[in-house]
């Protein structure tokens, strides 16, 4: 009976400290139509396509893949890494199944990873662009998978699903804050991090935060429109 009384009412957590995150709808058009714009311009090898390249040289001049530094770079990249934030996640979600009784933050983190891997690599495959270090000349090819970056669309995307749960179930300040700060210096850091290491090109990055905005949006949407009006899902979530 206790248990059952605690899954109906949730346990009481801390206040909001941060936002959940959810992007607003004129966000999620400007990245939106970023992403367009973007894409049209590199399809027709224009001004940015000669910006990726400036980059590129300048970076692969630092020659940090053969340096000392490399390790500590890669590490940065790893912010946007799915492994990496997946163990965290899965950590997160077991913990509020067990100690709120919810299969919510379950349901939303099956929902995200799948619009991400559906979205994503209907872009790259669909583009078809190639990375900088591919050989030869070409910026288009049938094994191009550059375009955008997952890396940092999994970042905004997966660190702001993280961020949201932590909020709405008033896990305490420094979690709350400690998410906010990867939903927004993660997909950064992993962009810079990707592009220096010559990795991506630099708008393979923006178009990466873009897509991942935009799905964030959607995730975040799709939760109002069925996940939450879904009665076990809600067994568990604060009321207060």
């Amino acid at each position: 009976m206790t248990r059952s009384a605690v899954r109906e009412t949730g346990l009481p957590g801390s206040a909001p400290v941060v936002s959940v995150g959810r992007p607003p709808w004129w966000l999620v058009l400007v990245a939106l139509l970023l992403g367009g714009l973007v894409t049209a311009d590199l399809l027709a090898h224009g001004s940015l396509e000669r910006m990726d390249l400036r980059v590129s040289e300048i970076v692969s001049d630092w020659g940090l893949k053969e340096s000392a530094s490399y390790p500590a770079v890669w590490l940065v990249t790893q912010l946007g890494g799915r492994v990496t934030i997946l163990v965290v996640l899965v950590g997160l979600i077991g913990y509020l199944a067990w100690r709120r009784g919810t299969w919510l933050p379950v349901a939303r983190l099956v929902l995200a990873v799948a619009v991400l891997t559906a979205c994503v690599y209907a872009i790259k495959y669909g583009i078809g662009r190639t990375a900088p270090a591919f050989p030869g000349s070409y910026y288009f090819h049938d094994d191009g998978a550059s375009f955008p970056s997952g890396h940092v669309a999994n970042a905004v995307l997966m660190w702001g699903v993280a961020r949201w749960q932590a909020v709405e179930y008033g896990l305490p300040p420094a979690v709350q804050r400690t998410f906010w700060w990867l939903s927004v210096a993660g997909p950064v850091a992993t962009g810079v991090a990707m592009v220096s290491l010559d990795f991506h090109w630099v708008t393979d990055a923006i178009v990466g935060a873009a897509v991942g905005i935009v799905l964030l949006g959607v995730v975040h949407a799709l939760d109002g429109l069925v996940l939450s009006r879904w009665v076990r899902a809600r067994t568990g979530r604060p009321t207060g």
